[in-house]
């Protein structure tokens, strides 16, 4: 009976080991969910502004787009969890049957234990079954045995209360769990109605693209000058502050070479300067409709913000500049070491030229220009722009 009764404990104990793994896994998959829904949010205003002032349809398609990947997103996080669940209802079912085979075998046991004690109640006869020993140390075992009967009975009817307390709180655990993965079952159906929605979205733009390729051919070359001024602009930028003010070059200065090492090192680990979707990514690519159009090649990457959003530092450096650049309003720039990090279209900067700044620390607030609120951030390795993706983590 005590082996069945370490069988059922086992079997409890690892019920309740699995469960913390499980909890720490559907937390992260609820994490990521919110912050996908997070970024469509910003996505739905910028969506709602851009709407509203007729603005850029190659933007609105940019931003339908990213919404329609993050809502696919959103799907396959649906998907997994309801996988999950599914086989943590499977594994959890299966050792409440297990659970309930002990229970019902040590019940059986017990029950019959206690008839053989009721017919057996006479206390003649368990006198005569000591003195019917061999010997004394046999007739004290008798002895023992039946004087602790009443004793263990009362402790096996405790231990099987406390299997059948420990089985229904599993089956409850279960019928919980049942509920969590239909709701995440009804909520994946929703998203994929909007998604369907999005997309006839998306064939609305490119239909009203085409219709009007002249005008929105124009916006883009206004763009592309834009841009070009900004890159030749960073670029004298970096050039200045490589030679630096003090006749030592980021390659000579002691502190300028530890910057330059602690940065390389966190490759893929820096903090983002602010949360949001990144709704237009780094390096050439043509224009998603005019096929043969090559787009301003992108030396950064754009973050969709809500407006007055902070925007931090993504690792310690020293202020080198902050300067005035049509179409991205002040641009805030950062050197660490051989490295730099350019913050674009802030409204307002919390930092001034050789200011030293500490990763995370607050450098400005974003601006809303033309009804959009993004973040420009570029990384550059001395001369060389790098994919930002790269490096944030």
């Amino acid at each position: 009976m005590k082996k069945l009764f370490s069988v059922i404990i086992c079997v409890i104990a690892c019920l309740t080991v699995s469960r913390p793994a499980l909890s720490q896994s559907v937390n992260a998959q609820k994490d990521k969910k919110a912050r996908l829904e997070r970024e469509i949010a910003i996505i739905d205003k910028q969506l709602a502004e851009a709407s509203s002032q007729s603005l850029s349809k190659l933007t609105e398609l940019e931003l339908i787009r990213k919404k329609i990947d993050n809502r696919k997103e959103l799907l396959g996080e649906a998907d997994a969890l309801v996988r999950h669940y599914d086989d943590r209802i499977y594994r959890a079912q299966r050792q409440i049957n297990r659970l309930q085979a002990r229970v019902d075998t040590l019940s059986n046991h017990y029950t019959r234990l206690v008839r053989s004690a009721y017919k057996n109640r006479d206390t003649r006869l368990w006198y005569m079954y000591i003195l019917s020993s061999e010997n004394l140390s046999q007739a004290f075992r008798r002895f023992g045995y039946f004087r602790n009967l009443s004793s263990q009975m009362n402790e096996d009817a405790r231990k099987i209360k406390q299997a059948q307390e420990e089985l229904q709180k599993e089956k409850s655990a279960m019928r919980e769990l049942k509920a969590e993965a239909e709701s995440v079952r009804q909520e994946r159906a929703a998203e994929l109605q909007k998604l369907k929605d999005e997309e006839k979205s998306v064939d609305a733009v490119v239909r009203q693209l085409n219709k009007d390729k002249k005008k929105y051919q124009a916006q883009l070359a206004s763009k592309k000058k834009q841009v070009e001024a900004l890159n030749k602009e960073l670029a004298r930028a970096v050039a200045s502050a490589m030679k630096g003010s003090s006749g030592k070059t980021s390659k000579t200065d002691p502190e300028a070479v530890r910057l330059s090492s602690e940065f390389a090192k966190n490759k893929g680990k820096l903090p983002w300067p602010a949360a949001g979707p990144v709704v237009d990514h780094f390096g050439e690519r043509y224009h998603p409709v005019y096929k043969n159009l090559k787009l301003p090649p992108k030396n950064g990457i754009e973050i969709a913000l809500d407006p007055d959003t902070e925007v931090r530092a993504v690792f310690e450096g020293v202020v080198k500049q902050i300067m005035v650049q049509p179409g991205y309003n002040m641009c805030v720039i950062v050197q660490h070491g051989n490295y730099f990090s350019f913050y674009c279209r802030l409204k307002s900067t919390s930092v001034k030229a050789g200011d030293k700044v500490s990763t995370g620390q607050r450098i400005g607030i974003v601006d809303t220009m033309n009804s959009q609120t993004r973040l420009h951030l570029e990384i550059w390795q001395g001369s060389k722009p790098q994919n930002p993706m790269q490096w944030l983590r």
